[in-house]
């Protein structure tokens, strides 16, 4: 076994196959066809793109903000309108690991605030501080505030969740479960606003600026409260045996619209079959805390609490409530008068609506849905744009790219929002909403060497799995060449997520982009598969039946997709690859333990390999005598939707790629799984990724993990070509 650490640290598949990509499939690998691959390119070069992120914008006029990682340099970007030139507003000039999150704006556009340091990705401890430099001293969690203008960050104290004031001139963050207030310039100290019990955050202004909306989380229940001054007892909003949560002000800062979900308890639930989550929108009158029902969820799965991004997404816009609900199959918006009544669809269709925001005037909500005129849509993102009070959805950003993160800026002229293709990574891009003109910021930032001519352009494929779920995924197909070729499967994280046919909105994904870039540049052919449990396909596909530790009905869509690539006369069958990160990393163990008979070497990531612990013990010794009615049998189950239980079948070589301060797959995960491949003598090799994180903050760590992946593919399956 080779290890090493870092210390810097047999039904016959329906298949659906595009007619285009089949001829150009024939005319690519037709003997008379010799043509050259496309120009070689190295993993640091494909991996050089500057990546934005955290857009945002100020409340008035047309000041915008976002971050850019360009190799670990990770930055605020400004522009202005009416020209929006971009210009670098933060001094970090080194790769130090260290994220920049929560940017905001101030509402009169003179100040930026954001967060440096942690892991806002994290399933847990995302607040405490990152080390991936080994330094004596760790780097700290803190805020910061800087003028748009330009200047020297100032502290403004340790914590996290910061929001601005609408009145531009203070900032209240969270530390230790309770709120604190500091002067956005920093004259003076932080000081605790208020001691409350229970775990208090999700801090959000009135309009007016007189008054705070927070949650306090107690455990088993909890409440929204409202704090009017140091002076004045805090009012509890219609305090209840629930979990209160998502506090949103009327305009006119006299009310609260809050979401509501049921308080912990009650007799257990099956586990293997999941009851409904329901919820309610209610509005509270600040004065009294008394509050009303506004509108309830269809009792059925499809009216749970949805789960993509964003969750409720409740805004309180003109007139109008707004939120998204997957009642219809699908996560659409929907709006009610603000005094309740009939929820009116805004978005009717087959696709998600996601990254949603509201005009300064709440009149308007614009978004990324996987939607528009070319049936290809459903594999890509554009921006929507709906009024609050009725169904006039215009798609205004269609085409072949892919376009997120949308905002209106305050005087209500431009759009602000990030732009990629199948070919060029992503940028921000600014629309005039006048005559819908768009042009690109920062583009020259992408380094002139960038291989954006020698990129594959991706082509769906749809294949049906055993059980007749259909399969959504992307092919890449290397140029030239008559011979057969090695292929690899990736399959991403999450699993709530949907690989584009194009550079994605996640840096995660874009950088697995880029990776798979880089294979097809090598000489393989790569199968991105968009796997049930994803998004983006309607809720059934979101929510399947057996899937997790309920039973991995998941994994047929991978061995399916290992199946449909060996029946291609363009791959050899005997040299079929797979990689994953995270989700990607388990079902890439499950894969190598269940198949190594389609499989023959994989890499697997930060992958989940015994979904039994932390949950058979809760399963059967619950903290009270009663347990759920199918324990039992749920405990079993969860075994054998583990890749470690099927080790004895494991023959395939395989890498193994972890980072030891990971905060969402648990470091042991892996440590167990190699000691039992030792055991079995599988052919192994190791990666220890030392003091980083799940995300690989640090860049060279992100280019070491990528390097070692694709030279562990290349050495075992590209061998014969070399």
């Amino acid at each position: 076994m080779k290890t090493t650490s870092i210390h810097h640290q047999p039904d016959r598949h329906r298949i659906y196959f595009p007619a285009l990509l089949f001829l150009g499939l024939l005319w690519i690998f037709s003997p008379g066809n010799l043509s050259a691959r496309g120009k070689s390119f190295t993993m640091k070069q494909v991996l050089s793109f500057p990546f934005p992120s955290g857009m945002t914008v100020a409340a008035t006029g047309s000041h915008v903000a976002w971050t850019i990682n360009f190799n670990g340099l990770r930055n605020i970007y400004v522009a202005e309108g009416p020209e929006f030139t971009p210009r670098r507003l933060t001094p970090y000039l080194e790769d130090e690991g260290q994220e920049l999150s929560s940017v905001k704006l101030s509402a009169d556009g003179k100040w930026c605030v954001y967060i440096r340091g942690g892991d806002f990705g994290a399933n847990w401890d995302d607040a405490l501080p990152v080390n991936p430099r080994h330094l004596p001293e760790p780097p700290k969690v803190q805020i910061w505030s800087i003028p748009f203008s330009g200047g020297d960050p100032i502290l403004l104290g340790e914590g996290t969740s910061p929001v601005i004031s609408p009145l531009s001139d203070s900032v209240i963050f969270v530390r230790k479960g309770q709120l604190w207030g500091v002067p956005i310039d920093g004259s003076s100290k932080p000081g605790q606003l208020f001691n409350a019990r229970g775990r208090n955050g999700y801090p959000r202004w009135s309009p007016d600026g007189k008054k705070l909306a927070f949650r306090s989380y107690r455990n088993d229940h909890a409440f929204i409260g409202i704090f009017s001054g140091q002076d004045k007892p805090i009012v509890w909003l219609d305090p209840a045996f629930t979990y209160d949560n998502i506090p949103r002000w009327s305009p006119d800062s006299k009310k609260v619209a809050f979401v509501r979900m049921a308080g912990e308890g009650g007799a257990p639930d099956s586990i293997l079959s999941p009851e409904p989550n329901p919820w309610k929108i209610l509005t509270a009158d600040i004065r009294t805390g008394n509050a009303r029902i506004v509108w309830k969820s269809p009792d059925t799965p499809e009216g749970s609490y949805p789960t993509t991004q964003g969750r409720s997404n409740l805004h309180w816009g003109a007139g109008r409530i707004v939120f998204l609900s997957y009642q219809d199959g699908w996560p659409h918006l929907y709006s009610i008068p603000e005094n309740g009544g009939k929820a009116l669809l805004l978005t009717p269709g087959n696709f998600m609506a996601e990254y949603i925001s509201i005009s300064a005037d709440g009149k308007q909500l614009v978004f990324a849905g996987n939607t528009g005129p070319d049936p290809l849509d459903l594999e890509r993102r554009h921006i929507v744009r709906v009024s609050v009070d009725k169904a006039d959805m215009e798609i205004i950003t269609p085409g072949t790219g892919l376009e997120w993160t949308p905002f209106i800026t305050g005087d209500g002229k431009s759009m602000i929002y990030i732009s990629a293709t199948a070919k060029r990574p992503p940028l921000p891009a600014v629309m005039n909403l006048a005559d819908h003109k768009t042009s690109l910021l920062g583009a020259d930032l992408i380094p002139e060497d960038y291989p954006t001519k020698s990129l594959i352009t991706p082509t769906q494929v749809i294949f049906n799995a055993p059980d007749g779920t259909e399969v959504h995924a992307d092919l890449f197909v290397p140029k030239g060449g008559t011979k057969k070729k090695p292929a690899v499967i990736f399959v991403h994280g999450g699993p709530p997520r949907q690989m584009l046919l194009g550079w994605h909105y996640s840096s995660y994904y874009s950088n697995a982009y880029a990776v798979n870039q880089y294979l097809v540049n090598k000489g393989f052919v790569v199968l991105s598969v968009n796997y049930r449990l994803g998004i983006g396909y309607g809720y059934h596909f979101h929510h399947p039946k057996h899937a997790g530790p309920r039973g991995a009905s998941e994994y047929q869509d991978i061995k399916a997709a290992g199946e449909w690539l060996a029946t291609q006369p363009f791959v050899d069958g005997s040299r079929i690859g797979i990689y994953g990160g995270s989700y990607g990393g388990y079902l890439t163990a499950m894969a190598l333990a269940r198949n190594s008979d389609i499989f023959a070497a994989g890499v697997d990531i930060s992958g989940v390999h015994d979904r039994s612990m932390g949950r058979v013990q809760n399963y059967l010794y619950p903290h009270r005598y009663e347990k759920a009615p199918d324990a039992e049998k749920a405990a079993r189950v969860t075994w054998l939707s583990s890749p470690n239980a099927y080790v004895k079948t494991w023959t395939s070589p395989v890498l193994i790629i972890h980072a030891d301060d990971d905060r969402n797959v648990n470091f042991v995960h892996s440590t167990d799984l190699v000691q039992r491949l030792l055991k079995r003598n599988v052919p192994m090799e190791t990666l220890t990724i030392v003091d980083d994180t799940h995300h690989f903050l640090l860049h060279s760590n992100q280019v070491l993990v990528d390097e070692s992946t694709a030279d562990f593919l290349i050495r075992h399956l590209l061998k014969d070509e070399r």
